[in-house]
């Protein structure tokens, strides 16, 4: 064994545990020696015909029931506006021509009925006539972009189309579609039985056409049947194999459990209901309780898994509560601080939140008219669940209490919670807020394994537009360079230490080691006017030459923000400051390091600077050799931004970046910064290197005019 492979192992086995090492050990095993296999066999749908206890059924109750459909119609034709009338149809009327969404936003013309083992960007495919266990998860590019449409998120569409209008297509499209994937599909064989989460939310799906055509004329006892037997297959394939999902400790497991909870529920005469029923029920209340933190923040550190843990939650909630099989109080409480964490994390004016985190573009349940990048229907049916209260005043979003709660929803009170400066040390994430706007970072010691290496990256809000962002995550296996790239630190608005990330990336989802941070001062004013965080990480403490990084996040009034970071070590290195920006248009004063961004609520400055010596300074939009300039807002699709960074080659290093509505004047020193805006001025002290916290006090006069002592 050579020293990485070894020091991979030891860092494995301290940060994850030994028995997680010894599972995945074993599990290795027996993928390679064809063990899984024998375990789940390849099958036909025909050797599945015995997989109930009699032939006849009764059906569950569900979310809404398929008789109440003249009822939700009105209702359901009230979200749909003048701009886009209807947009949903348009959505089911693209499925006809074989157009489909993929990762809620990009449609792709694949053909009807797709082709369900070809990746629709690239054309890359993976066999249909293997097990799954024996096809490579990276073998065939990216296999997302393969698992996309036998998700079947799409039903929802149809679902949502077909309620509106009684359009007898919709149904109709639904039952063919399904028939194809289970000719082409058969048990266990390709690479869409390979992930039993992606199994779930076919499952998840499937139900939820099944009880919105259930009175369609398309709906036939045969086809029925079929579809049940179709679910009992899913439920073995999930139950084989979950042991390997909950080893990932995160939303997989809970993913999982959902697919056997649900199943269980609603198909009480499969032999194995009951039992799976319980082994979800029994999943759901540990990985719950396990993975979401006392503050709510989760384990997999990303606002797009939340959502998905999220919806996954809600939906098993509701189900349990439908058939008097509710779930723990504590498992509840816990879920409620989870759906709090992600309201605080809001942009008041859109809905939207910091893209933090790996996006792999999930949505667990597209049942509105809503953009995936906002988050209102999540909180708002989250909301509604734990309080019977709605957050936000009539809107798109409303669409999800509908289907998941009835009409009643929709007429509950609305009183909103405020958000304010927010604080989560469990998971490590901060908020300052104004009434314009808020500041957004992230500061913690990992507890759970970390996908980006991005510690204390900063976003920043302004009158609903996000100015310092976050790149996103575009593919997590494409060709370089876009090979899971911005997962780097060097992508995320923070600093660098000679180009190196602040942990090693040890796989395509693992770091190591984990790193350690700590938040080390919070403090608001009395009036409210300025408002300070200040943190560090150890990430850099690993160098053969280690180096401190501490940054600090001063508020200026309303609209004005100050971020210091000061980088210290033995001997000289090369600290890269970096800023990540909309594709705005924009003016740039290199000589001061002043950039004017020309936003749609007005212009915009950014100005950076660097003591105790000059750097030099580069500003990129959407490099053509790699991913510098560009974000992804959606998985597998990106667009240009702006990417300004700072560099100064030093022992030490403290770097300076103002964000405000108006020019500012700059005059600084070694130990004092003094900043001249037309109606405030703000008088900065900063503390003797090495002294904490990096700033000693700030005044403002003018308007408005306030104090903060911060030692």
């Amino acid at each position: 064994m050579n020293s990485s492979a070894f020091r991979r192992l030891f860092f494995s086995a301290r940060y994850l545990g030994p028995s997680w090492l010894a599972f995945r050990l074993k599990y290795g095993v027996l993928q390679k020696s064809g063990l899984l296999e024998k375990k789940m066999p390849l099958g036909n749908w025909g050797a599945h015909r015995d997989s109930s206890k009699e032939s006849s059924r009764s059906y569950g109750r569900f979310f809404f029931s398929p008789a109440s459909r003249s009822d939700f119609q009105p209702l359901l034709n009230s979200f749909d506006n003048e701009v886009e009338p209807q947009g949903v149809i348009y959505e089911a009327e693209n499925i006809k021509q074989g157009i489909f969404s993929h990762f809620s936003h990009n449609h792709i013309n694949t053909g009807f009925p797709p082709p369900w083992n070809v990746n629709a960007v690239t054309n890359e495919f993976a066999p249909l006539d293997r097990h799954w266990s024996k096809i490579g998860d990276f073998s065939s590019g990216d296999i997302k972009l393969i698992w996309e449409l036998s998700r079947f998120s799409f039903v929802y569409t149809l679902v949502r189309a077909y309620w509106r209008t009684g359009d007898e297509s919709y149904p109709e499209l639904f039952w063919r579609l399904l028939e194809d994937w289970r000719l082409k599909n058969q048990p266990n064989l390709g690479p869409n039985w390979k992930c039993g989460q992606e199994t779930a939310f076919r499952v998840m799906a499937w139900i939820f056409g099944l009880y919105g055509f259930f009175n369609a004329s398309a709906t036939t006892l045969q086809r029925v049947a079929l579809l049940a037997q179709m679910i009992a297959v899913c439920g073995q394939r999930i139950a084989g194999n979950i042991g390997y999902a909950l080893s990932q400790n995160n939303n997989h497991g809970i993913s999982e459990a959902l697919g056997l909870w649900t199943i269980g529920l609603l198909f009480p005469e499969l032999r194995n209901a009951e039992r799976w029923r319980e082994k979800g029920r029994r999943y759901l209340e540990e990985q719950g309780k396990s993975l979401i933190y006392e503050d709510g923040s989760f384990s997999q550190h990303s606002v797009n898994y939340h959502r998905l843990m999220l919806h996954d939650y809600l939906w098993a909630f509701r189900l349990g509560d439908l058939h008097k099989q509710a779930l723990s109080e504590e498992l509840m409480d816990r879920v409620a601080k989870a759906a709090e964490w992600l309201y605080q994390l809001q942009d008041e004016k859109t809905g939207c939140v910091p893209y933090y985190g790996q996006n792999d573009g999930t949505l667990v349940l597209p049942l509105n008219n809503c953009d995936y990048l906002d988050f209102r229907p999540v909180t708002q049916a989250a909301h509604y669940y734990f309080t019977g209260e709605r957050l936000f005043d009539d809107g798109p979003w409303d669409e999800d209490l509908l289907w998941l709660f009835g009409p009643g929803a929709l007429s509950v009170p609305v009183r909103a919670r405020e958000r304010k400066d927010f604080s989560a040390r469990n998971g490590g994430y901060y908020t300052l807020r104004t009434d314009t706007g808020f500041a957004f970072t992230r500061c913690a010691t990992f507890l759970d394994r970390p996908g980006q290496a991005d510690m204390l990256h900063v976003d920043l809000w302004w009158r609903g537009q996000n100015i310092a962002l976050d790149a996103g995550t575009y593919s997590y296996n494409a060709p370089e360079p876009w090979n899971n790239p911005l997962a780097h630190t060097t992508y995320h608005n923070t600093v660098t230490v000679d180009g190196r990330d602040q942990m090693d990336r040890a796989g395509k989802f693992l770091w190591l080691p984990w790193l350690k941070g700590k938040a080390r001062c919070i403090k608001r004013s009395s009036t409210g006017h300025l408002a300070y965080w200040e943190g560090g990480h150890d990430g850099y403490r690993r160098l053969s030459s280690p180096v401190d990084h501490h940054r600090g996040i001063l508020q200026l009034g309303e609209e004005s923000w100050l971020v210091v970071d000061r980088l210290s070590g033995a001997i000289a290195h090369r600290y890269r400051l970096h800023w990540l920006l909309p594709d705005y248009k924009y003016l740039w004063d290199e000589s001061v390091g002043l950039l004017t961004l020309l936003t749609e609520a007005g212009d915009y400055y950014l100005q950076t600077g660097v003591q105790p010596q000059n750097g030099f300074y580069t500003l990129v939009r959407a490099d053509k050799d790699s991913p510098r300039g560009w974000r992804a807002p959606y998985y597998s699709y990106r667009e240009p931004a702006l990417s300004l960074d700072l560099t100064v080659n030093s022992s030490r290093a403290f770097f300076w970046t103002l964000f405000s509505p108006a020019p500012c004047h700059m005059e600084e020193s070694e130990n004092r910064m003094i900043l001249k805006l037309s109606t405030w001025q703000a008088d900065v002290l900063l503390s003797p290197h090495g002294a904490f916290p990096l700033i000693a006090n700030a005044n403002l006069s003018g308007n408005p005019t306030d104090k903060l002592e911060l030692i």
